[in-house]
C-alpha cells in the first residue's frame, strides 16, 4: 500500500498544496505548531477511522484569515496503491460533517474506506500504553483486533452492555435480595463474551510477541528484550474458549458476594492486563523514556505486520513525533531500516534529517509544505 499524492485544501493551518512523497521514508520537520501533525492527520482520516487526536470532524476545518471564521469546507484528495491498482479518494468537510467520493462514486460514510486504505499511527498520545493504566493496554488490543475482525466489534459492546446490566443488578440486590437468584443469567451470558474475548485476546497477543521481540531488537541494536504477558483475573490451564466460559462462570460465582457488597463485577476480560517488559523488569515501572517509547514503537510496528498480513499488503506507518527521546541507533533504525514500507515521519529538530540515507524530506513553515533534498 502506497500513497501516490495527497492534495489538501481548507484543511486545519494547512496552505493548500499537493504532497507527493516518497515510497519509503518521509521525513516532515518543522517547528511545534507549524502543522505537521496537521499533515498526518490528514492521512490517518482515509482509513476511516475519526482524527487520532479525539478531534470532531468539525474542529478540521480552516480559519479564514480575511475573517478569522471557519471556512465553508475541507477538502482531502488522496491517490494510492492499494489491491494491485491505483485509486483514489475524496474526503470533504462541510457542516461539521465529513462526506466520502471513493473512486468517482460516493459513498454512504467514510467507513467505506476501512480495509481499501490502511494505516498505523502512533503518537505521543500512545505512550500511554506503557505509562498509564491497564485501560489503555486492553484498548490497545481490542483496536487491533476490531480492524483484523470487524466481527469482534459485536462481541466487545455486548460484553460491555451484559457488564453494565449486571452491575446494575448487584447494587439492585442489597435493596431486593429475591434478585440474587436471577444473577445466574447474567452470570452465564457474561461468561459467554467475556471467554471470546480473552481467546481472542491471547491468541493475538501470541502471534503479536514474536514479532514485537524482534522489532524491539531491531530498535535497541539488540541490546534489550522485550516480552508481552496477558494477565487475566481467572486461572485457567487450558486457553479453549469451553474451558475459559467455564473458568470465567467459576470465578463470577465464587466472587458474587465480594461483587454484592462492591456493586461493580470484580473479574472478567475488563480488569484485565498486557505486561510490557524489558529484561524482565516492567517498563511501566522501570523503564526509560526512550525504553517507553521504545516499546510503543515495537507494538505499533508489530500491529502493522499483523494487518499486513491479514488485508495482503504493508499498510502506511504515521509516527508523529516519535524521534525525540530515542538515541541516534534508534533513530537511525527507524529512519532506514524499515524495509518495503512506506513511512511518514515527523520531528522537529532538523538534526534528526541528516541520519536518513534515502526518501524525502518535508519541511513545513505556517502551514505551507516543502520539498527538500536528501
Amino acid at each position: 500500500m502506497k500513497i501516490l499524492s495527497l492534495e489538501h485544501e481548507g484543511y486545519r493551518n494547512l496552505s493548500p498544496g499537493t504532497v507527493y512523497p516518497d515510497a519509503g521514508i518521509n521525513v516532515i520537520c518543522g517547528y511545534n505548531a507549524q502543522g505537521k501533525t496537521n499533515l498526518l492527520e490528514a492521512l490517518w482520516l482515509f482509513t476511516g477511522a475519526h482524527s487520532f487526536r479525539g478531534a470532531k470532524d468539525g474542529e478540521l476545518t480552516a480559519f479564514s484569515k480575511e475573517s478569522g471564521e471557519k471556512q465553508a469546507f475541507s477538502r482531502l484528495n488522496l491517490t494510492f496503491l492499494s489491491g494491485g491498482r491505483e485509486q483514489e479518494a475524496q474526503i470533504t468537510i462541510r457542516g461539521g460533517r465529513r462526506s466520502l467520493r471513493l473512486n468517482g462514486v460516493d459513498k454512504r460514510s467514510c467507513g467505506a474506506l476501512a480495509g481499501v486504505f490502511c494505516a498505523v499511527i502512533f503518537s505521543p498520545e500512545h505512550l500511554s500504553l506503557v505509562k498509564d493504566g491497564p485501560a489503555n493496554r486492553r484498548n490497545f488490543l481490542d483496536g487491533a483486533l476490531c480492524q483484523l475482525h470487524p466481527a469482534y466489534v459485536k462481541t466487545v459492546n455486548q460484553y460491555n452492555r451484559i457488564l453494565m446490566q449486571r452491575n446494575a443488578l448487584l447494587k439492585d440486590i442489597v435493596r431486593h435480595r429475591e434478585l440474587i437468584d436471577t444473577i445466574d443469567i447474567w452470570d452465564e451470558r457474561l461468561a459467554s463474551f467475556g471467554a471470546q474475548i480473552i481467546s481472542e485476546r491471547l491468541r493475538y497477543v501470541e502471534k503479536l510477541l514474536p514479532r514485537a521481540k524482534n522489532a524491539y531488537s531491531g530498535i535497541s541494536s539488540g541490546r534489550e528484550v522485550l516480552d508481552l504477558v496477558y494477565r487475566s483475573g481467572i486461572s485457567c490451564a487450558d486457553s479453549s474458549y469451553e474451558a475459559l466460559r467455564a473458568c470465567l462462570r467459576e470465578k463470577l460465582h465464587a466472587s458474587m458476594k465480594d461483587d454484592i457488597r462492591m456493586g461493580s463485577t470484580s473479574c472478567g476480560p475488563h480488569r484485565d492486563d498486557l505486561d510490557l517488559l524489558i529484561g524482565g523488569i516492567s517498563a511501566r515501572s522501570f523503564g526509560s523514556q526512550g525504553q517507553q517509547r521504545s516499546a510503543v514503537l515495537a507494538l505499533k510496528l508489530s500491529e502493522t505486520d499483523l494487518l499486513g498480513e491479514a488485508c495482503g499488503e504493508e499498510p502506511v506507518i504515521l509516527l508523529d513525533d516519535v524521534l525525540s527521546e530515542l538515541d541516534e541507533s534508534r533513530q537511525d533504525y527507524l529512519l532506514n531500516h524499515l524495509k518495503g514500507r512506506q513511512v511518514f515521519i515527523t520531528c522537529c529538530s532538523p538534526e534528526h534529517t541528516r541520519l536518513l540515507n534515502r526518501g524525502k524530506i518535508f519541511s513545513i513553515l505556517q502551514g505551507r509544505v516543502s520539498q527538500q533534498t536528501v
